[in-house]
């Protein structure tokens, strides 16, 4: 079950430099002029958990498998993009792809950076995004409703939910808002999904920072950070230029130059783990001899929905969920020790899967 995050952002405020850092690698160029990334690129990270490595260590698993996410590296937007400024068109389309957005902000000044408007506002740069997407969006609703006009007539019923629900999208968008602000019913959900519009996305913003405020942010971060917390969004405060340094660095060497810089964790990790909770999502765990393994997965998904992450035989064939939550496991030292404890359950189909549990499937093939 894979997750996609677009990192998105004005020309030159460190997209693909972070990018860089989040992938380990230098795939994506990163230059001091617009548009140094033309093409979308597309990397994987593992979502840091250090309970799967406690698991592995009491289970003697032979191999760690972590969950992942994966990030789209998507090139500078600039105001007018959504009438096909710059390369705006390809840049709206890659955006739609993705499940959520990171928006990084520029909170950093640097006179031998140039900023593509010539000045350094991380609102105003958030500003410029959210209204390029909005319009975008605007069209989009707009060629929609004409094009459901003919089905309507119809009698369509999945027209008629359609149509409401970009007539909705549509009045926040009028009134200023972006679409994620409206209210949307749980039966509405999957419709309203597909409908992808860009400013319907959770949105993470990145505050971009010096490398001396990497550790408490600065005066441009806490702007943003008043602005995510008005908005109900969420805002993380990392340096580019130091996570990509900590990137091309030993595994052993990078804890200890975070904290000769006096951080406790990389930027990263907190980046990526804003991700994984601005989605909603969760983790379980299958562990044996052979390797131990997390799973992600979506906040309130039932056991046969689970077990279909890993197969789809598994969810069609369900039977039940051996289950035991991760700190009995740990407690006991393993399962045998959960089940002498009590801790071992056996459950059915209706089980909402926990964060951190343990599980063992049954199935029919």
């Amino acid at each position: 079950m894979g997750f996609k995050m677009g990192i998105v952002g004005m020309p030159n405020v460190g997209k693909s430099t972070l990018f860089n850092a989040l992938t380990r690698t230098a795939a994506a160029q990163a230059a001091n002029f617009p548009f140094c990334t033309i093409e979308p690129n597309v990397g994987e990270v593992a979502v840091p958990d250090a309970r799967l490595d406690k698991l592995a260590e009491i289970a003697g698993s032979k191999q760690i498998i972590p969950t992942r996410m994966t990030f789209v590296d998507i090139a500078g937007l600039v105001r007018g993009a959504s009438k096909g400024e710059g390369l705006g068109n390809q840049f709206l389309a890659n955006i739609r792809e993705c499940d959520a957005i990171a928006h990084v902000l520029r909170c950093f000044i640097d006179d031998d950076v140039t900023h593509v408007e010539g000045r350094v506002d991380p609102l105003a740069d958030a500003e410029t995004i959210e209204t390029e997407l909005m319009l975008a969006d605007l069209e989009s609703i707009e060629r929609r409703l004409a094009n459901l006009a003919r089905k309507l007539r119809g009698g369509d019923k999945d027209s008629a939910d359609q149509d409401r629900l970009l007539r909705a999208a549509l009045a926040a968008i009028e009134a200023g808002k972006p679409a994620r602000t409206v209210k949307v019913a749980e039966d509405d959900s999957r419709a309203w999904g597909l409908l992808q519009l860009l400013t319907a996305k959770p949105v993470l913003f990145v505050c971009n920072v010096e490398e001396a405020s990497a550790g408490s942010g600065n005066a441009l971060s806490e702007k943003v950070a008043a602005m995510a917390a008005a908005q109900g969004a969420a805002a993380v405060v990392i340096s580019a230029k130091i996570e990509e340094e900590i990137s091309q660095l030993a595994t052993d060497e990078q804890q200890m130059f975070l904290e000769e810089l006096g951080l406790h964790e990389a930027g990263l990790d907190r980046m990526i783990q804003a991700g994984y909770q601005l989605l909603g999502l969760q983790t379980y765990f299958t562990v044996g001899p052979k390797e131990a393994r997390a799973w992600t997965i979506q906040k309130g998904t039932l056991a046969p929905a689970a077990a279909g992450v890993i197969h789809g035989d598994f969810e069609r064939g369900f039977i039940r969920a051996e289950t035991v939550g991760f700190d009995d496991y740990v407690a006991g030292k393993g399962e045998a020790g959960a089940k002498e404890a009590g801790k071992f359950r056996v459950e059915g189909k209706t089980y909402e899967v926990k964060d951190g549990d343990v599980l063992h499937f049954l199935f029919n093939a």
